[in-house]
């Protein structure tokens, strides 16, 4: 027999294929989104007949529609099921890179992007509520926590790997994309059949207690949308200044690897540990230590470029400690909070406001980089005191409730 605590599929999840097969689904189509819009589309724009500023445009616009979408197509994955959203994002996923590889013009580029876009949106709201809706009881911050980290390995190959197969052997690269891709239509089609349904209606409420109960229930996802928007648009502040900061404190890729694996082993380590209070206690016990700890490590961050230099071994430890702790806290916390009736819409407007925040980052990090140099990281410190000052004004709002939920797949 497993000991209780042993990290495994199975003592996170009731029927681990389910999430397993949506995860790996993300996973390979964050690959392919980050490898053809990051590395392949841009660096290939001028032999296809394409701007850069047309990229821009195309790959714009399918993440807006990406952050649009998401509460809308969540509300009606969970209405009518998940697999003609599943199916229809990878088919078009298909199209979009087989309209690349045609030469198609830019307009039809831009359209199928878009529609691409709204498509999938269903993807990571639904991966989210499933995961949640099969976590086993008492575990649903560790499952949630590992869901939402398990797609960094794709977009992380998606954007380096793509990236350097284009500079040595880009000849290949277009089939890797259309075979994941094509990876990610099977699974998808294995899934049509996959529907979410709500927790027990209360037929005997009478209809104007079945609204204030509706109401009662979004109004507690609106209060999480202040803290979603500014818990992301932290790191959102550091999207365009990687390599200007590199520059900045004369590093190479290289001098990076070693602090990061420090970070991501400190991370995962976080995130479990982290994970195990929240689902023991609750996720609002170590939310608000994430919070600080964070905010403490972007200000030291912050102080000099000198000082981020020498310190970078213990800054990168600190933030995976407090990514790790916080990540635990806030999936535990929004996966309370949800209504189980509109769990998928609801994940959609999260990450839409998400989104949002992290979309707006970038332009005030661009900003203050030019006069404050490494100070921008002091924004993102206060960003943070902010969101824990949020938690700590909401008192018991918030994750008081967890209703059940089942998922079926007829």
């Amino acid at each position: 027999m497993k000991p209780a605590n042993a990290l495994s599929w199975s003592v996170l999840w009731t029927r681990p294929s389910l999430p397993l097969r949506l995860i790996a689904l993300l996973m390979v189509s964050e690959f392919v989104r980050a490898g053809l819009v990051v590395a392949f589309l841009p660096l290939m724009a001028a032999q296809y007949g394409l701007s850069s500023a047309q990229v821009g445009s195309i790959v714009g616009i399918h993440y807006l529609m990406d952050a649009l979408a998401k509460g809308p197509v969540g509300l009606v994955t969970q209405r009518l099921g998940l697999g003609g959203a599943l199916i229809g994002s990878s088919v078009l996923g298909l199209g979009v890179i087989l309209a690349v590889l045609g030469g198609a013009g830019f307009w039809p580029l831009l359209v199928l992007a878009a529609v691409w876009g709204v498509f999938y949106a269903a993807l990571w709201p639904s991966v989210m509520a499933v995961s949640q809706q099969y976590a086993l009881t008492g575990r649903e911050a560790r499952a949630l926590s590992v869901t939402n980290l398990s797609v960094a390995p794709g977009i992380a190959l998606g954007t380096l790997g793509i990236g350097q197969l284009m500079l040595r052997s880009p000849a290949g690269v277009p089939t890797l994309l259309l075979a994941a891709q094509a990876v990610v239509t099977v699974l998808a089609l294995s899934l049509a059949a996959l529907r979410l349904s709500g927790g027990e209606t209360g037929g005997s409420e009478t209809r104007s207690q079945s609204f204030e109960h509706w109401k009662a229930q979004w109004q507690k996802v609106a209060a999480l949308l202040p803290a979603a928007f500014a818990q992301m648009l932290a790191p959102g502040l550091l999207v365009t200044l990687f390599y200007p900061l590199l520059r900045r404190l004369n590093l190479s890729l290289t001098d990076l690897l070693g602090p990061a694996m420090l970070g991501g082993a400190c991370l995962l380590a976080a995130l479990l540990l982290a994970g195990r209070l929240a689902d023991q206690l609750s996720p609002r016990s170590v939310l608000g230590p994430g919070l600080l700890l964070l905010a403490f490590t972007f200000g030291l961050a912050g102080y000099s470029a000198e000082l981020l230099t020498r310190s970078l071994w213990l800054i990168a430890a600190l933030i995976g400690l407090g990514y790790g702790t916080f990540m635990a806290g806030w999936n535990g916390l929004v996966g309370q909070t949800l209504p189980p009736q509109n769990r998928a819409a609801a994940w959609g407007v999260v990450m839409a406001t998400e989104a949002l925040g992290y979309s707006l980052g970038p332009v005030l990090g661009g900003a203050l980089w030019q006069s404050g140099g490494v100070r921008v990281f002091w924004l993102g410190a206060g960003v943070f005191l902010l969101a824990q000052l949020y938690y700590w004004g909401l008192g018991r709002r918030l994750g008081q409730g967890r209703g059940a939920v089942q998922a079926s797949e007829d």
